[in-house]
Protein backbone atom coordinates (compact mmCIF):
# COMPACT_ATOMS: atom_id res chain seq x y z
CA UNK A 1 0.00 0.00 0.00
CA UNK A 2 1.51 3.76 -0.54
CA UNK A 3 1.48 5.60 2.04
CA UNK A 4 1.24 9.09 2.80
CA UNK A 5 4.19 11.32 3.83
CA UNK A 6 3.28 14.45 5.25
CA UNK A 7 5.36 18.12 4.53
CA UNK A 8 4.03 20.62 6.57
CA UNK A 9 2.08 22.89 6.24
CA UNK A 10 -0.51 20.19 5.08
CA UNK A 11 -2.39 23.68 3.60
CA UNK A 12 -0.69 26.37 2.77
CA UNK A 13 -4.28 28.76 3.64
CA UNK A 14 -5.95 29.95 6.10
CA UNK A 15 -7.46 27.08 8.39
CA UNK A 16 -7.51 28.12 12.09
CA UNK A 17 -8.40 26.90 15.45
CA UNK A 18 -8.57 23.40 13.85
CA UNK A 19 -9.65 20.66 16.05
CA UNK A 20 -9.59 16.45 14.11
CA UNK A 21 -11.25 13.64 15.27
CA UNK A 22 -11.52 10.23 13.97
CA UNK A 23 -14.19 7.62 13.22
CA UNK A 24 -13.34 4.45 11.79
CA UNK A 25 -10.91 4.79 9.00
CA UNK A 26 -12.02 8.65 8.96
CA UNK A 27 -10.95 12.20 10.25
CA UNK A 28 -12.94 14.77 10.51
CA UNK A 29 -11.76 18.92 10.66
CA UNK A 30 -13.62 21.56 12.41
CA UNK A 31 -11.92 25.40 12.31
CA UNK A 32 -13.30 29.06 12.70
CA UNK A 33 -14.65 30.82 10.00
CA UNK A 34 -15.78 34.07 11.56
CA UNK A 35 -17.70 36.05 9.62
CA UNK A 36 -17.58 33.71 6.79
CA UNK A 37 -21.12 32.05 5.82
CA UNK A 38 -21.58 29.31 5.41
CA UNK A 39 -19.58 28.70 8.54
CA UNK A 40 -17.60 25.89 10.89
CA UNK A 41 -16.47 24.20 7.66
CA UNK A 42 -16.14 20.41 7.71
CA UNK A 43 -13.47 18.57 6.18
CA UNK A 44 -12.60 15.06 5.53
CA UNK A 45 -9.68 12.87 5.26
CA UNK A 46 -7.87 9.54 5.41
CA UNK A 47 -4.42 10.65 6.17
CA UNK A 48 -4.67 13.93 7.58
CA UNK A 49 -2.78 15.49 4.76
CA UNK A 50 -5.32 15.69 1.71
CA UNK A 51 -8.57 17.37 3.14
CA UNK A 52 -12.29 17.69 1.37
CA UNK A 53 -14.57 20.11 2.13
CA UNK A 54 -17.59 18.08 3.27
CA UNK A 55 -20.32 20.22 4.27
CA UNK A 56 -20.77 23.28 7.03
CA UNK A 57 -22.37 22.99 10.54
CA UNK A 58 -24.49 26.27 9.44
CA UNK A 59 -25.42 28.39 6.62
CA UNK A 60 -26.20 31.62 9.11
CA UNK A 61 -25.93 31.00 12.76
CA UNK A 62 -27.70 34.41 13.34
CA UNK A 63 -30.07 37.11 11.35
CA UNK A 64 -29.43 40.22 12.59
CA UNK A 65 -28.28 43.98 11.08
CA UNK A 66 -24.79 43.41 12.00
CA UNK A 67 -24.50 39.63 10.22
CA UNK A 68 -26.30 41.18 7.51
CA UNK A 69 -23.99 44.04 6.85
CA UNK A 70 -26.71 46.86 7.64
CA UNK A 71 -25.17 48.52 10.54
CA UNK A 72 -21.72 50.00 8.68
CA UNK A 73 -19.45 47.48 10.63
CA UNK A 74 -20.43 43.65 10.70
CA UNK A 75 -19.39 40.81 12.78
CA UNK A 76 -15.30 41.00 11.69
CA UNK A 77 -13.39 39.24 13.36
CA UNK A 78 -16.09 38.19 15.65
CA UNK A 79 -18.59 35.32 14.65
CA UNK A 80 -17.89 31.45 15.35
CA UNK A 81 -14.52 31.23 17.02
CA UNK A 82 -12.46 28.18 17.74
CA UNK A 83 -14.85 25.51 17.46
CA UNK A 84 -14.51 22.29 19.16
CA UNK A 85 -15.79 18.52 17.48
CA UNK A 86 -16.38 15.56 18.73
CA UNK A 87 -18.07 12.14 18.38
CA UNK A 88 -20.04 9.77 20.94
CA UNK A 89 -22.53 6.93 20.84
CA UNK A 90 -23.29 7.75 16.92
CA UNK A 91 -23.39 11.63 17.21
CA UNK A 92 -21.27 14.51 15.73
CA UNK A 93 -21.14 17.54 18.46
CA UNK A 94 -19.51 21.16 17.74
CA UNK A 95 -19.62 24.17 19.45
CA UNK A 96 -18.27 27.63 19.37
CA UNK A 97 -18.67 30.66 21.22
CA UNK A 98 -19.28 34.17 19.02
CA UNK A 99 -17.74 36.70 21.09
CA UNK A 100 -20.29 39.25 19.10
CA UNK A 101 -23.24 37.46 20.53
CA UNK A 102 -21.58 37.21 24.20
CA UNK A 103 -23.42 32.93 23.45
CA UNK A 104 -22.20 29.58 22.97
CA UNK A 105 -23.82 27.53 20.37
CA UNK A 106 -23.61 23.55 20.64
CA UNK A 107 -24.68 22.08 17.47
CA UNK A 108 -26.13 18.13 17.09
CA UNK A 109 -25.81 15.49 13.83
CA UNK A 110 -25.71 11.99 13.51
CA UNK A 111 -24.88 12.58 10.02
CA UNK A 112 -21.79 15.06 9.81
CA UNK A 113 -20.99 15.38 6.30
CA UNK A 114 -24.61 15.41 5.28
CA UNK A 115 -26.46 16.84 8.58
CA UNK A 116 -28.87 18.46 9.08
CA UNK A 117 -27.60 19.91 12.59
CA UNK A 118 -29.68 21.01 15.55
CA UNK A 119 -28.44 23.75 17.98
CA UNK A 120 -28.78 24.58 21.47
CA UNK A 121 -27.46 27.90 22.71
CA UNK A 122 -25.92 28.80 26.37
CA UNK A 123 -26.18 32.17 27.45
CA UNK A 124 -22.34 33.91 27.98
CA UNK A 125 -19.12 33.96 26.39
CA UNK A 126 -17.04 30.51 26.74
CA UNK A 127 -14.04 31.56 25.41
CA UNK A 128 -12.01 28.67 22.82
CA UNK A 129 -14.67 26.18 24.36
CA UNK A 130 -13.10 22.00 24.62
CA UNK A 131 -15.94 19.76 24.74
CA UNK A 132 -15.21 16.99 27.26
CA UNK A 133 -17.23 13.63 26.97
CA UNK A 134 -16.28 12.15 29.78
CA UNK A 135 -16.60 8.20 30.18
CA UNK A 136 -18.75 8.00 32.63
CA UNK A 137 -21.78 9.90 30.66
CA UNK A 138 -21.30 12.84 32.08
CA UNK A 139 -19.82 16.08 29.62
CA UNK A 140 -18.04 18.93 30.19
CA UNK A 141 -17.07 22.30 28.82
CA UNK A 142 -13.79 23.67 29.49
CA UNK A 143 -13.30 27.35 28.23
CA UNK A 144 -11.13 30.37 29.34
CA UNK A 145 -7.54 32.29 28.98
CA UNK A 146 -5.85 32.12 31.49
CA UNK A 147 -8.25 31.34 34.09
CA UNK A 148 -9.42 28.52 32.80
CA UNK A 149 -13.12 27.50 34.18
CA UNK A 150 -15.67 23.93 33.93
CA UNK A 151 -18.54 23.82 33.12
CA UNK A 152 -20.91 20.57 33.38
CA UNK A 153 -23.26 20.11 30.21
CA UNK A 154 -26.84 17.42 30.14
CA UNK A 155 -26.38 14.55 28.80
CA UNK A 156 -28.05 15.61 25.49
CA UNK A 157 -25.98 18.89 25.66
CA UNK A 158 -28.61 21.23 24.94
CA UNK A 159 -28.08 23.40 28.05
CA UNK A 160 -26.02 23.32 31.80
CA UNK A 161 -27.16 20.75 34.08
CA UNK A 162 -28.61 22.13 36.64
CA UNK A 163 -26.28 21.94 40.50
CA UNK A 164 -23.03 20.63 38.11
CA UNK A 165 -20.03 21.65 38.31
CA UNK A 166 -19.37 25.36 37.29
CA UNK A 167 -16.22 26.29 38.24
CA UNK A 168 -12.96 27.72 38.13
CA UNK A 169 -10.58 24.69 37.25
CA UNK A 170 -6.74 26.24 37.20
CA UNK A 171 -4.84 29.27 36.51
CA UNK A 172 -2.45 29.70 33.72
CA UNK A 173 1.13 30.53 34.48
CA UNK A 174 1.03 35.02 34.55
CA UNK A 175 5.00 35.35 35.10
CA UNK A 176 7.01 36.40 31.89
CA UNK A 177 3.36 36.38 30.19
CA UNK A 178 2.21 37.85 27.14
CA UNK A 179 -0.55 35.67 26.41
CA UNK A 180 -1.59 33.34 28.94
CA UNK A 181 -3.35 30.04 28.07
CA UNK A 182 -5.97 29.48 26.09
CA UNK A 183 -7.26 27.28 23.19
CA UNK A 184 -8.12 24.44 25.25
CA UNK A 185 -8.28 21.00 23.68
CA UNK A 186 -9.71 18.12 26.34
CA UNK A 187 -9.33 14.52 26.24
CA UNK A 188 -9.57 11.37 28.42
CA UNK A 189 -6.82 8.87 27.88
CA UNK A 190 -5.38 5.80 30.24
CA UNK A 191 -6.61 7.18 33.03
CA UNK A 192 -5.68 11.22 32.43
CA UNK A 193 -7.74 14.39 31.50
CA UNK A 194 -5.28 15.97 29.16
CA UNK A 195 -5.86 19.39 28.32
CA UNK A 196 -3.63 21.44 25.48
CA UNK A 197 -2.96 24.91 25.51
CA UNK A 198 -1.45 27.33 24.14
CA UNK A 199 0.72 30.18 25.97
CA UNK A 200 2.88 33.19 24.22
CA UNK A 201 5.70 33.85 26.52
CA UNK A 202 7.58 37.15 26.96
CA UNK A 203 10.55 35.10 27.99
CA UNK A 204 12.99 32.59 26.16
CA UNK A 205 11.91 32.54 22.44
CA UNK A 206 9.61 34.57 23.05
CA UNK A 207 6.52 32.85 20.22
CA UNK A 208 3.71 30.53 20.71
CA UNK A 209 4.14 27.30 22.87
CA UNK A 210 2.53 24.27 23.11
CA UNK A 211 1.93 22.99 26.56
CA UNK A 212 -0.02 20.06 27.85
CA UNK A 213 -1.81 19.90 31.77
CA UNK A 214 -3.24 16.52 33.12
CA UNK A 215 -4.48 15.12 36.24
CA UNK A 216 -6.00 11.99 37.30
CA UNK A 217 -9.09 13.77 38.83
CA UNK A 218 -11.21 15.97 36.55
CA UNK A 219 -11.26 18.46 38.75
CA UNK A 220 -7.25 18.60 39.05
CA UNK A 221 -4.90 19.02 40.17
CA UNK A 222 -3.19 19.43 37.60
CA UNK A 223 0.70 19.19 36.25
CA UNK A 224 1.50 20.74 33.10
CA UNK A 225 4.74 20.56 30.14
CA UNK A 226 5.99 22.94 27.43
CA UNK A 227 5.43 20.06 25.01
CA UNK A 228 6.59 21.99 21.36
CA UNK A 229 8.37 25.34 21.04
CA UNK A 230 9.30 25.56 17.53
CA UNK A 231 8.73 27.33 14.37
CA UNK A 232 9.69 24.86 11.33
CA UNK A 233 12.27 27.34 10.92
CA UNK A 234 9.63 30.20 10.14
CA UNK A 235 9.97 34.11 11.29
CA UNK A 236 9.81 32.84 15.04
CA UNK A 237 6.35 32.20 14.51
CA UNK A 238 5.37 29.42 16.53
CA UNK A 239 3.40 25.85 15.72
CA UNK A 240 1.13 25.53 18.56
CA UNK A 241 -2.91 25.23 18.98
CA UNK A 242 -4.90 22.68 18.94
CA UNK A 243 -5.41 19.00 19.72
CA UNK A 244 -3.92 15.23 19.36
CA UNK A 245 -5.86 12.40 17.17
CA UNK A 246 -4.73 8.55 17.12
CA UNK A 247 -4.93 5.79 13.54
CA UNK A 248 -6.47 3.23 13.51
CA UNK A 249 -2.98 1.60 13.96
CA UNK A 250 -2.61 3.66 17.30
CA UNK A 251 -0.26 6.12 16.07
CA UNK A 252 -0.65 9.54 17.38
CA UNK A 253 -0.36 13.01 15.90
CA UNK A 254 -1.01 16.60 16.58
CA UNK A 255 -2.56 18.84 14.09
CA UNK A 256 -1.84 22.44 15.28
CA UNK A 257 -1.37 25.90 13.58
CA UNK A 258 0.79 28.33 12.99
CA UNK A 259 0.57 32.29 11.74
CA UNK A 260 2.00 32.87 7.90
CA UNK A 261 1.28 36.79 8.04
CA UNK A 262 -1.21 37.59 5.33
CA UNK A 263 -1.67 34.38 4.16
CA UNK A 264 -3.40 33.55 7.35
CA UNK A 265 -3.07 30.82 9.92
CA UNK A 266 -2.08 27.45 8.60
CA UNK A 267 -2.51 23.83 9.35
CA UNK A 268 0.67 22.17 10.48
CA UNK A 269 0.23 17.72 11.17
CA UNK A 270 3.18 16.36 13.50
CA UNK A 271 3.77 12.96 14.94
CA UNK A 272 3.34 12.46 18.52
CA UNK A 273 5.14 9.81 20.92
CA UNK A 274 4.48 9.01 24.75
CA UNK A 275 6.92 9.45 27.46
CA UNK A 276 5.58 8.18 30.70
CA UNK A 277 1.90 8.88 30.25
CA UNK A 278 3.16 12.70 28.69
CA UNK A 279 2.57 13.80 25.19
CA UNK A 280 5.92 14.40 23.31
CA UNK A 281 5.31 16.25 19.91
CA UNK A 282 7.49 15.96 16.82
CA UNK A 283 10.97 14.88 17.60
CA UNK A 284 12.06 15.32 21.15
CA UNK A 285 9.66 18.72 20.85
CA UNK A 286 11.49 19.53 17.47
CA UNK A 287 8.49 20.25 14.46
CA UNK A 288 9.88 17.88 11.36
CA UNK A 289 8.64 19.60 8.11
CA UNK A 290 8.51 16.37 6.35
CA UNK A 291 7.66 12.90 7.75
CA UNK A 292 6.42 9.08 6.61
CA UNK A 293 3.08 7.78 7.96
CA UNK A 294 1.45 4.28 7.57
CA UNK A 295 -1.69 5.93 6.69
CA UNK A 296 -3.23 5.40 3.01
CA UNK A 297 -2.38 7.82 -0.04
CA UNK A 298 -4.87 9.57 -1.60
CA UNK A 299 -5.90 11.64 -4.41
CA UNK A 300 -5.20 15.46 -3.55
CA UNK A 301 -8.56 17.40 -3.38
CA UNK A 302 -8.24 21.66 -4.38
CA UNK A 303 -9.35 23.85 -1.51
CA UNK A 304 -9.74 26.78 -3.69
CA UNK A 305 -11.09 25.81 -6.84
CA UNK A 306 -12.04 27.84 -10.96
CA UNK A 307 -15.80 27.95 -11.59
CA UNK A 308 -17.52 28.32 -14.61
CA UNK A 309 -20.76 28.99 -12.71
CA UNK A 310 -22.60 26.04 -14.67
CA UNK A 311 -25.30 24.61 -11.60
CA UNK A 312 -28.59 23.16 -11.94
CA UNK A 313 -29.59 25.35 -8.42
CA UNK A 314 -28.71 28.28 -7.05
CA UNK A 315 -26.07 26.21 -4.84
CA UNK A 316 -22.84 26.81 -4.55
CA UNK A 317 -19.81 24.22 -4.84
CA UNK A 318 -18.71 24.54 -1.13
CA UNK A 319 -15.60 25.82 -1.37
CA UNK A 320 -17.06 29.62 -1.73
CA UNK A 321 -18.23 31.46 1.49
CA UNK A 322 -20.09 34.64 1.77
CA UNK A 323 -18.97 37.78 3.51
CA UNK A 324 -21.49 37.82 6.05
CA UNK A 325 -24.92 36.90 5.70
CA UNK A 326 -25.69 36.66 1.78
CA UNK A 327 -28.99 38.34 0.61
CA UNK A 328 -30.15 35.48 -1.38
CA UNK A 329 -32.77 37.04 -3.19
CA UNK A 330 -30.19 39.27 -4.89
CA UNK A 331 -27.74 36.27 -6.30
CA UNK A 332 -28.49 33.49 -8.58
CA UNK A 333 -25.93 31.31 -10.79
CA UNK A 334 -29.26 29.93 -12.86
CA UNK A 335 -31.18 33.13 -13.63
CA UNK A 336 -28.23 33.52 -16.98
CA UNK A 337 -27.27 29.61 -16.76
CA UNK A 338 -23.02 29.91 -16.74
CA UNK A 339 -23.10 32.92 -15.19
CA UNK A 340 -23.16 34.59 -11.35
CA UNK A 341 -25.64 37.26 -11.80
CA UNK A 342 -24.94 39.80 -8.65
CA UNK A 343 -27.59 42.71 -7.84
CA UNK A 344 -27.39 45.03 -5.65
CA UNK A 345 -29.78 46.14 -2.84
CA UNK A 346 -28.85 48.17 0.32
CA UNK A 347 -26.23 50.85 -0.96
CA UNK A 348 -22.80 50.54 0.51
CA UNK A 349 -20.11 52.74 0.51
CA UNK A 350 -17.31 50.30 0.36
CA UNK A 351 -16.12 46.48 -0.81
CA UNK A 352 -16.27 46.42 3.51
CA UNK A 353 -20.06 47.18 3.88
CA UNK A 354 -21.01 45.55 0.75
CA UNK A 355 -23.05 42.54 0.68
CA UNK A 356 -22.92 39.18 -1.19
CA UNK A 357 -19.50 39.37 -1.71
CA UNK A 358 -18.55 36.02 -2.78
CA UNK A 359 -15.37 34.54 -1.77
CA UNK A 360 -12.54 31.79 -1.46
CA UNK A 361 -9.23 31.70 0.32
CA UNK A 362 -6.13 32.35 -0.98
CA UNK A 363 -2.79 29.83 -0.58
CA UNK A 364 0.71 30.33 -0.55
CA UNK A 365 3.05 30.25 -1.76
CA UNK A 366 1.85 32.25 -4.58
CA UNK A 367 -1.44 32.31 -6.67
CA UNK A 368 -3.73 33.67 -9.18
CA UNK A 369 -7.45 34.83 -9.72
CA UNK A 370 -9.09 35.82 -12.46
CA UNK A 371 -12.59 36.64 -13.92
CA UNK A 372 -14.53 38.18 -16.70
CA UNK A 373 -17.34 40.48 -16.03
CA UNK A 374 -20.25 41.56 -18.14
CA UNK A 375 -21.59 44.96 -17.30
CA UNK A 376 -24.50 46.01 -19.33
CA UNK A 377 -26.40 45.94 -16.07
CA UNK A 378 -24.53 48.47 -14.42
CA UNK A 379 -25.98 50.89 -13.21
CA UNK A 380 -24.63 54.67 -12.90
CA UNK A 381 -22.67 54.70 -9.08
CA UNK A 382 -22.61 50.97 -9.20
CA UNK A 383 -19.30 48.93 -8.10
CA UNK A 384 -18.47 45.41 -9.66
CA UNK A 385 -15.03 43.45 -9.23
CA UNK A 386 -12.48 41.52 -7.73
CA UNK A 387 -10.90 42.24 -4.38
CA UNK A 388 -8.19 41.04 -2.02
CA UNK A 389 -10.14 40.99 1.01
CA UNK A 390 -8.77 42.06 4.55
CA UNK A 391 -8.88 45.74 6.26
CA UNK A 392 -5.96 46.59 4.36
CA UNK A 393 -8.17 45.67 1.20
CA UNK A 394 -7.35 46.31 -2.65
CA UNK A 395 -9.89 45.96 -5.27
CA UNK A 396 -9.76 46.30 -8.87
CA UNK A 397 -13.34 47.56 -9.52
CA UNK A 398 -14.95 48.58 -12.82
CA UNK A 399 -17.42 51.52 -11.69
CA UNK A 400 -20.60 53.07 -13.57
CA UNK A 401 -20.72 56.67 -14.41
CA UNK A 402 -23.34 58.98 -16.12
CA UNK A 403 -24.77 57.66 -19.96
CA UNK A 404 -22.68 54.70 -20.00
CA UNK A 405 -19.42 55.70 -18.24
CA UNK A 406 -17.27 53.43 -17.02
CA UNK A 407 -13.66 53.39 -15.42
CA UNK A 408 -11.79 50.65 -14.05
CA UNK A 409 -10.52 51.29 -10.62
CA UNK A 410 -7.62 50.07 -8.50
CA UNK A 411 -8.53 51.24 -5.15
CA UNK A 412 -6.91 50.76 -1.89
CA UNK A 413 -8.50 51.45 1.58
CA UNK A 414 -8.02 55.13 2.54
CA UNK A 415 -7.58 54.85 6.01
CA UNK A 416 -11.20 55.17 7.02
CA UNK A 417 -12.71 51.69 5.07
CA UNK A 418 -13.47 53.45 1.91
CA UNK A 419 -12.01 52.87 -1.28
CA UNK A 420 -9.55 55.24 -2.08
CA UNK A 421 -8.32 55.09 -6.63
CA UNK A 422 -4.98 54.70 -6.87
CA UNK A 423 -4.77 54.58 -10.93
CA UNK A 424 -8.49 54.96 -12.69
CA UNK A 425 -8.62 53.91 -16.86
CA UNK A 426 -11.70 54.39 -19.10
CA UNK A 427 -12.72 51.96 -20.63
CA UNK A 428 -15.12 51.26 -23.54
CA UNK A 429 -15.77 47.26 -23.86
CA UNK A 430 -19.08 45.54 -22.11
CA UNK A 431 -16.73 42.75 -20.77
CA UNK A 432 -14.12 43.54 -18.90
CA UNK A 433 -11.36 40.99 -17.63
CA UNK A 434 -9.82 41.29 -14.16
CA UNK A 435 -6.68 39.60 -12.69
CA UNK A 436 -5.04 39.41 -8.89
CA UNK A 437 -1.59 37.78 -8.23
CA UNK A 438 -0.75 37.06 -4.97
CA UNK A 439 3.00 36.31 -3.59
CA UNK A 440 3.22 35.11 -0.04
CA UNK A 441 6.27 33.86 -0.82
CA UNK A 442 8.89 34.28 2.95
CA UNK A 443 5.75 36.87 3.65
CA UNK A 444 6.79 39.01 1.15
CA UNK A 445 2.72 39.56 1.27
CA UNK A 446 2.13 41.35 -2.60
CA UNK A 447 -0.60 41.49 -4.51
CA UNK A 448 -0.47 43.13 -7.95
CA UNK A 449 -3.58 44.17 -10.07
CA UNK A 450 -4.48 43.46 -14.08
CA UNK A 451 -7.21 44.60 -16.32
CA UNK A 452 -8.00 42.83 -19.79
CA UNK A 453 -10.18 43.90 -22.47
CA UNK A 454 -9.37 40.78 -25.07
CA UNK A 455 -8.62 38.26 -21.89
CA UNK A 456 -4.97 38.10 -23.50
CA UNK A 457 -3.21 41.38 -23.27
CA UNK A 458 -2.94 42.40 -19.65
CA UNK A 459 -2.18 45.76 -18.48
CA UNK A 460 -1.04 46.17 -14.66
CA UNK A 461 -2.83 48.94 -12.91
CA UNK A 462 -2.86 50.81 -9.58
CA UNK A 463 -0.09 49.69 -7.08
CA UNK A 464 1.52 47.10 -5.53
CA UNK A 465 -0.67 45.91 -2.27
CA UNK A 466 1.57 45.44 0.55
CA UNK A 467 -0.81 43.13 2.28
CA UNK A 468 -0.97 42.91 6.01
CA UNK A 469 -2.80 40.80 8.22
CA UNK A 470 -4.45 42.72 11.17
CA UNK A 471 -6.97 41.26 13.91
CA UNK A 472 -9.62 43.24 13.01
CA UNK A 473 -11.11 41.17 10.91
CA UNK A 474 -8.60 38.46 11.88
CA UNK A 475 -8.80 36.38 8.84
CA UNK A 476 -5.69 35.55 6.26
CA UNK A 477 -6.94 37.43 2.68
CA UNK A 478 -9.50 36.00 0.35
CA UNK A 479 -10.37 36.56 -2.78
CA UNK A 480 -13.77 38.14 -3.33
CA UNK A 481 -16.21 38.90 -6.52
CA UNK A 482 -18.41 41.79 -5.77
CA UNK A 483 -20.98 44.08 -6.56
CA UNK A 484 -22.50 46.91 -4.66
CA UNK A 485 -24.38 50.07 -5.71
CA UNK A 486 -22.78 53.14 -4.42
CA UNK A 487 -26.56 55.56 -4.81
CA UNK A 488 -29.44 53.22 -5.67
CA UNK A 489 -30.59 49.63 -5.81
CA UNK A 490 -31.56 47.41 -9.02
CA UNK A 491 -27.92 46.70 -11.14
CA UNK A 492 -26.58 43.83 -11.82
CA UNK A 493 -23.10 42.16 -13.09
CA UNK A 494 -22.61 38.90 -14.55
CA UNK A 495 -19.30 37.02 -14.03
CA UNK A 496 -18.79 34.36 -16.54
CA UNK A 497 -15.82 32.77 -14.74
CA UNK A 498 -13.65 32.36 -11.80
CA UNK A 499 -9.88 31.03 -12.81
CA UNK A 500 -7.57 30.04 -9.92
CA UNK A 501 -4.11 28.93 -10.29
CA UNK A 502 -1.91 27.86 -7.20
CA UNK A 503 2.11 28.44 -8.19
CA UNK A 504 3.70 25.58 -5.36
CA UNK A 505 7.06 26.04 -6.58
CA UNK A 506 8.96 28.57 -3.80
CA UNK A 507 11.16 30.07 -6.26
Amino acid sequence: MNTATITNPIMWADVPDVDVIRVGPFFYMVSTSMHSMPGCPIMKSVNLRDWEIVNYVYDTFEDNEAHRLLDGKGIYGKGSWAASLKYKDGVFYVCFSSNDMDRFYIYRTEDIEQGPWERSVIPGLHHDPALLLDDDGRNYVIYGNGDIRIKELTQDLTAVEPGGADQLLLEGERTDMGLRIEGCHAYKLNGYYYLFFIEWPKAGNKRRRQVCYRSRELLGPYEHRIILDDDLGYHNNGVAQGGIVDTPDNDWYAVLFQDHDAVGRIPCVLPVSWDKDWPVIGDDGTAPQRFETKLPAAEAVPLVISDEFEYETDKLALNWQWNHNPDNALWSVTERPGYLRLRTGQPADSILTARNTLTQRTEGPACRAETAVEISGMQPGDRAGMAALQNEFGTLRIAAGEQGQFTIDMCVNGGDGREKPVESVSITADRVYLRIDFNFRDSVDEATFFYSEDGTAWTPIGSTLHMKYTLDHFMGYRIGLFHYAAHQAGGYADFDYFHYIRYIRQG
